[in-house]
This record gives structure tokens, sequence and C-alpha cells, in this order.
């Protein structure tokens, strides 16, 4: 988890826009729409507003764009950016309660032949709420042909951590992330869902090649265990491996590889701190047989989605991880070297907002979705010289 200094590029455009920049009175960069990184130029493009609570966003081979909003809404989204003041119907219902809500949405990685999309949601069952995922085909306005694939097991009625990121791997298999539910003990629970990483086929069913699939007093679908809420997932464009990020309490959000049966330690070790208290969680920071993580920010920047840079838009950012922040109200770019974070570099601090989604677009741009309740969907645009 060192940090390493990375050499900056040194093309002579690139030391022209960083002159011209240093060379204006500070009023003037602040007002730029030009916003310098270490490796390249670009522009914060707002596209949509007046978004409630946007949790995650998705891309329609048509050009057109799904949008969740928490309180329960799918929306769409135009070609030409216009939000449908209609939310799509037939979606099973939706718990609001605090984190809980609508979050995440994905196309089928064959969506151009089956038409399916999928949706993470808290759904309401026996003794609560919980984290579950449908997946059904947009017909029009509607959600038609809605299968509940999967909800987690035992529902209870806090309003926390409830996890949410659905990505498919490169042999069609989703995973879902979950959330301790406010529960810490729970994520160490092998008969219990919460705090964990679950693993499906694309119509439900569980593959016979899971870790804990054959073991006594284990739930089949759990691919992993000891995570506290992971809000960021995305699977690495080379490896095809499953990269995640989890909030930690006071202290300690994490960034880790996930692997089939390991277990992710919480809460018997940890970065962070009782809240408000400063006082140890479990153990310490480092046990026998749980998974050290790759990056640690200690205060916390609270993350929210992620996405490895690919494409020709940011050629210097490639590989890259982007991660967004809601307390921290900023976008990360991580370098990395392998498994090895060895740079770091903030952005867009104090002026996107709360990011909650980080994605690549089609068009190999980024775009981003800020929290609250006016959010909006924004796209970062490279400046060439």
């Amino acid at each position: 988890m060192k940090v390493q200094l990375l050499r900056s590029l040194r093309f002579p455009y690139w030391l022209l826009l960083w002159s011209m920049a240093a060379s204006l009175p500070s009023w003037a960069q602040e007002r730029s729409s030009v916003i310098i990184s270490e490796k390249h130029a670009f522009r914060l493009a707002t596209l949509v507003t007046g978004l409630e609570s946007p949790w995650a966003v998705a891309f329609l081979p048509d050009g057109r764009m799904l949008v969740t909003e928490r309180a329960g809404r799918m929306r769409l989204v135009g070609s030409d950016f216009r939000l449908d003041p209609k939310p799509i119907e037939g979606l099973p219902e939706v718990v609001e309660r605090g984190q809980g809500g609508l979050f995440d949405v994905a196309l089928h990685p064959q969506y151009a032949q089956n038409g399916w999309i999928y949706w993470a949601y808290n759904a309401p069952g026996t003794g609560g709420w919980g984290t579950a995922l449908a997946r059904g085909k947009l017909q029009g306005q509607r959600m038609t042909e809605v299968q509940v694939l999967f909800s987690m097991q035992p529902k209870t009625r806090s309003s926390q951590h409830f996890g949410g990121r659905i990505v498919f791997d490169q042999n069609g298999m989703f995973y879902l992330t979950l959330g301790d539910r406010g529960d810490k003990d729970r994520a160490q629970k092998m008969d219990d869902h919460a705090g964990s990483v679950i693993r499906l086929h694309d119509d439900g069913r569980v593959p016979a090649d899971n870790p804990f699939a054959k073991q006594a007093g284990a739930l089949p679908e759990k691919w992993t265990l000891g995570n506290r809420n992971m809000q960021g997932a995305a699977l690495h464009p080379q490896t095809g491996q499953l990269w995640t990020h989890e909030h930690g309490p006071q202290g300690g959000d994490e960034v880790n590889v996930m692997r089939p049966g390991l277990n992710y330690g919480w809460p018997v070790i940890t970065y962070g701190v009782n809240y408000g208290l400063g006082t140890r969680i479990g153990e310490g920071q480092t046990k026998p047989g749980m998974v050290q993580p790759l990056h640690v920010w200690v205060p916390s920047i609270a993350p929210s989605g992620m996405a490895f840079v690919s494409g020709p838009q940011f050629p210097h950012w490639q590989g890259n991880l982007l991660v967004g922040a809601l307390r921290g109200q900023m976008l990360v770019r991580l370098v990395l070297d392998g498994e090895n974070v060895i740079r770091e570099e903030r952005l867009l601090q104090g002026r996107a907002g709360r990011i909650r989604d980080v994605r690549m677009g089609p068009d190999g741009l980024v775009y981003l979705l800020s929290d609250g309740s006016d959010g909006a969907l924004m796209r970062l645009e490279p400046v060439r010289p």
C-alpha cells in the first residue's frame, strides 16, 4: 500500500497547458472551464439535471441511458440528453428507507440478442427488507417479463449498508455486492448473505463451482465474506477479475480484488475505528487467513462507483481506476502496477458534488452521477491542443 510517484509525461503541449494555467490569476483559474490534471486536460460537462438521488447509469445500444433514483424510479435519458419525465413502469416494489432503495442497473453482456436488463433494489420480505436483484425487458415505458433472481436472507428493518452493485464477468455470470446491513457480525456468518459478494448464473442459478456450494451450513450463493458495504465494483479489463471498494467505519475505506472463498476481514480486522470514539474495532489491522486491502483511505472518502479507464479518449489514464467519493466530493484516480496502487490523484474536489457513480461510456468518455435532491449526470471531455 505504499504510494510511489510516477514521472509525469513531458509532451511540449502539456507543458504549454500547465504554463498557461499557472500564468492566469487565481480567480481566472477557478472560473476556467478547463481542468488541468497530471496527465490530461478536460472539461466537466453537465448533461442532465433534476435527478433525485441518482444511483447508477447504464447505456443502451441506441444511445439512450437508464438512470436509477434511490426512491425507486428508473428513468430514461434520450440520446439528446433529455430526461423523460415519466419513470419506467413495471418494477417490483422498492423499499426506500435510509440508504435503501433502487440501486444499480446493468445490461446483460448479450443484451442485443436477449434484451435483459438487471437491477438491484431494496425488497420487502419476512422480517423487514434487504437487497434483491431482478431482471426484465424494456418495452416502451414499461419493464416486462420481470423475474426476481435473488433476494438476500435474512431480512431486517435496518436502513444501512445495502451494497447493491452489479457486475457481469466474461463468462456471463453476475456478481452482486451486499453490505452487512448495519450489523457487522453478520459479515462473518456463512448462513447469512450480508457482508458478501454473491455469484450466480445470468438466470439466477447457483454455479456448481461457487466456493461454498457444497459446504454444510453455508449459503451457496456466497462468493466472499467479511465485507462491510461495497458500493463500487468493476471487472478488470485485462485480467477479468472483480475489483471492489467498500466503506470503512471512521476511516478504513478499502480497495480489494475479490477472489472466491476469501475472507476480507470485516469486522475482525479493519483500518477504521469506532465512530466518535476512536476506539479499535475487532482484533486490529491484520490476521492470518484474512485478506489485506490493496489500498486504504484514512480518513474516509466514502467511496461510491468505480470504473477502469479504457478507450482512446484518455490515453494517459489507460488502465487507471477511477473512484467516486461522497464525503470527499471528488473523483480519485488510482494508478496501478498490477495489483499495486502506486499513485493517487484527487480531481474535481468540490466541483461535482457527492459523486455516486462512475462509468466508462461507449464513446470512451467518463460519466459521473452526483448524489442529492438535484443530482446531475455529467461527463468528462478531454481538451486537446
